[in-house]
């Protein structure tokens, strides 16, 4: 499976051949077809596989964040302001997991490539866009979630932020193919926690912000004149 993941990012699905990953792990053609009757077999486990550890991530995602809210409650903007340690129990599991999540994404960037761009003219064309669909759908339904709870911003729109978010990863991971050297994953994840908190933080108890004052007078000159001070024109009967 590994050689013939390093096949596919070269050659792309379609153009990869059989002998060529064989020959690569030193095994014969006919040793291939005991495992998978065809390429496209095998990449379709990888994508499986990848699938289901990204789940897998996610959904301890949400379950580690709702046994918090369960414990210690719901972190409110005041919670944030002062960097409480509630806060700082969410603000650790949403960094943790975003790396995580970066991590799966560098370790798979040669088959997000393939997906993206060796795909084309095979049953597996549109496969990324139906993955990225379900994602979206389910960054929107755990959103929703910590909606109810009060966790997050009630008035925004769940499966906008589902986009954006999987669109960022997607992203991210075309340029992570692009790397030879491994970037500083762990401040790609501070960077994606402190926009995704800052922007979804839930109103509820916000105090509201006072509009600015005036730090100096308006210039005088640009003043209009009051109908006040407007001179009267009447006129004169001459004697």
């Amino acid at each position: 499976m590994t050689a013939a993941r390093a096949e596919f990012a070269r050659r792309g699905l379609k153009g990869a051949r059989i002998e060529d990953i064989t020959a690569a792990c030193g095994l014969s053609k006919g040793a291939f077809y005991l495992h998978f009757e065809s390429k496209e077999a095998l990449f379709g486990e990888v994508v499986t596989s990848f699938e289901a550890r990204l789940n897998e991530v996610n959904e301890r995602r949400i379950a580690t964040a709702e046994a918090l809210i369960r414990e210690h409650g719901v972190p409110s903007p005041h919670d944030r302001m002062e960097g409480s340690e509630r806060y700082q129990r969410f603000s650790s599991l949403d960094t943790t997991f975003d790396l995580e999540a970066l991590e799966l994404m560098w370790a798979n960037r040669d088959l997000m490539s393939v997906l993206v761009s060796g795909s084309q003219g095979t049953p597996f064309e549109s496969l990324l866009w139906r993955v990225t669909d379900q994602q979206v759908a389910r960054v929107a339904r755990d959103f929703r979630r910590m909606q109810e709870v009060g966790a997050a911003d009630r008035e925004m729109d769940a499966d906008l932020f589902g986009s954006i978010i999987v669109g960022a990863y997607l992203l991210l991971t075309q340029q992570m193919v692009r790397l030879e050297e491994k970037p500083d994953l762990a401040a790609w994840a501070r960077t994606l926690h402190r926009l995704c908190d800052h922007g979804t933080l839930p109103q509820a108890d916000a105090e509201p912000v006072p509009a600015p004052r005036a730090t100096r007078p308006p210039n005088p000159s640009q003043r209009r004149p009051s109908a006040r001070a407007k001179p009267r024109h009447t006129s004169r009967k001459r004697s």
